[in-house]
């Protein structure tokens, strides 16, 4: 692993042993064997491979969005689809849909947080569905959009996909309407939420994003319906940490630790300044096709203060919560972002079809591609622990 990544790893050793104890108690749910002693799976290196990669085809696969479909808007290249991760000091188990499918049976598995956790959902859907018979699978949306849903009948399984891009109550809560530059989260506020979260089996959350406005962060004290609204500007990260420690105190009270598992998904990095890794200033990541080879490499949009956050709280966790710690492997693949292929919500004008990198997304993932490899990272951590 970088040094980039110690600081955090170490506020993470605590968990971890915790975790490890846990684990010497209690076999935990859906576990089928265990990792390689002393492998991290996190720590690794991009090499190609034609054999096996991509698991499926994007036109054959009907739940991408159009934000995320980028050969069919477009994109020329398709290396970016023939990577795979390799851990240092062992190799990831092959991601098996029928066991990940007969583990769903009678079973619900839920993805909490924002667009980044929808492209990690639709890429296991599309890693899944091939083995539903066409009559045997449905995905529909409830609760405004807020909810979707897919169904493997014949398994009587749901893999949901609930919007919650603070995971608390906030301004931004409509899953259509929410492009809000003033952003508010109401303080303690998750059963809002919450409530839809009873009852699932494995739940994935990720919150990252949303948080970085800025320095600061407006925290509602009450309700959004009062009249007179108590707002407090606090950093970033006391913001953050209060939210984490909410979602704790909600899986405490809410998760059977016997039959159920939590995942949480650290920070998506995003490749919008290419000086990062030695670009020309004002690039971004359109028409990146390689990967970054430094190991150490950190992205500036990559905060390391929540990194902490998440570590400090979360070594004190009672509950045993599994960490997919996804953003110094991701942070290698710059030519893995949407950029400019994808379906635009409003018609481009004219200066920024003269200038690609104005609208280029680095933000999202193209499917297939690099989010294939977060699930194959929650495959390896659900069943081989």
């Amino acid at each position: 692993m970088g040094k980039t990544s110690c600081a955090f790893s170490d506020s993470l050793n605590q968990s971890q042993a915790d975790q490890s104890l846990d684990q010497k108690r209690e076999k935990l749910p859906f576990a089928a064997g265990k990792t390689e002693e002393g492998c991290d799976v996190f720590s690794g290196r991009w090499v190609p491979d034609e054999l096996t990669r991509p698991h499926y085809e994007e036109s054959e696969c009907p739940y991408i969005q159009p934000q995320l479909t980028c050969q069919e808007h477009g994109r020329p290249d398709r290396e970016y689809q023939k990577w795979r991760w390799q851990p240092h000091g062992c190799d990831l188990p092959s991601f098996n849909a029928t066991l990940m499918l007969e583990s769903l049976r009678g079973k619900r598995m839920m993805f909490v947080g924002d667009s980044l956790n929808r492209g990690q959902y639709v890429s296991m859907i599309c890693l899944l569905h091939r083995l539903l018979p066409e009559d045997g699978k449905s995905m529909k949306t409830y609760n405004n959009d807020a909810l979707t849903v897919f169904r493997a009948k014949d398994y009587n399984a749901t893999i949901e996909f609930y919007w919650a891009p603070f995971l608390l109550e906030s301004n931004s809560d409509n899953a259509v309407v929410h492009r809000i530059s003033d952003r508010i989260v109401r303080k303690g506020s998750i059963n809002k939420h919450g409530k839809h979260w009873k009852g699932v089996d494995i739940l994935v959350f990720n919150t990252y994003l949303w948080w970085m406005t800025g320095l600061e962060m407006k925290i509602l004290k009450g309700s959004f319906e009062d009249e007179e609204k108590e707002i407090m500007v606090v950093s970033t990260e006391d913001a953050y940490r209060m939210a984490m420690r909410t979602l704790l105190r909600w899986v405490r009270k809410n998760m059977d630790r016997k039959k159920t598992r939590v995942f949480f998904t650290s920070m998506s990095p995003t490749h919008a300044k290419s000086i990062d890794w030695g670009g020309e200033p004002g690039e971004n990541c359109y028409n990146q096709t390689t990967l970054i080879e430094d190991p150490n490499y950190w992205g500036s949009d990559s905060r390391k203060s929540i990194m902490k956050v998440i570590g400090e709280v979360f070594s004190k966790s009672k509950f045993p919560i599994t960490f997919l710690n996804i953003t110094q492997l991701s942070s290698y693949r710059k030519d893995a972002h949407t950029s400019i292929y994808k379906k635009q919500w409003n018609p481009l004008t004219p200066e920024q079809l003269a200038n690609p990198v104005s609208y280029a997304d680095c933000v999202h993932w193209c499917l297939p591609g690099l989010q294939d490899t977060w699930n194959e990272l929650l495959f390896a951590k659900l069943f081989y622990p």
